[in-house]
């Protein structure tokens, strides 16, 4: 079990973390959820059915990994898919963000539970619900999406040169994690299938 998901009976999925992985893990989600932000929400008191119908941003966000998590719906550059693209980024933006955000909680949670669990021991195994491994596969997702951004990856070929990084690169920590979260999240969605 140690370094990948395994199916748990009845749905679900268990991974061993050791203190080092769950620290990297957390520090990960909370900079995710950092980079994503708060978002543009209507407060907590203000009327439900205007809440409902907020509209978020219409722009894409200026940060490549941001552009790469929040994309435009759709790639044509004429002027009538922008104008498209950008009423539904401004009607879906502000929930994707919440969704995203909620994702990335519910791994700094979880590991703050396992954290206060393998305190002394070394380490602890990680058992997530149906519900919880999607959460997770989400968040493990936007976490590989922002890294491959930062890291410039565009196809397998860049992937593939990754491998090959000297250790003295300075890129190389970015990688390693890279390359870890592909592994974990590879065998997420391994645990989910039929």
């Amino acid at each position: 079990m140690a370094g990948h998901f395994e199916t748990l009976p009845g749905g679900g999925a268990a991974v061993a973390l050791d203190d080092v992985e769950i620290s990297i893990l957390r520090s990960l989600a909370v900079q995710l959820m950092e980079l994503i932000g708060p978002g543009d929400e209507p407060a907590a008191d203000a009327d439900p059915l205007a809440a409902l119908f907020a509209e978020g941003p219409s722009e894409p966000p200026s940060d490549p990994a941001l552009r790469r998590l929040f994309p435009d719906a759709y790639g044509d550059d004429s002027e009538e898919l922008r104008a498209a693209a950008s009423d539904f980024r401004r009607f879906t933006e502000n929930d994707l963000r919440a969704r995203k955000r909620e994702d990335a909680l519910l791994v700094v949670r979880a590991l703050d539970s396992l954290s206060a669990e393998a305190a002394g021991e070394g380490g602890a195994v990680l058992k997530l619900t149906a519900e919880e491994s999607r959460a997770w596969l989400g968040a493990l997702n936007d976490l590989r999406l922002t890294i491959g951004t930062r890291l410039e990856v565009t196809d397998d070929e860049e992937s593939e040169q990754l491998y090959r990084l000297p250790d003295s690169d300075p890129r190389k920590p970015m990688v390693m994690a890279y390359l870890w979260l592909g592994a974990l999240q590879e065998s997420l969605v391994a645990t989910l299938m039929p």
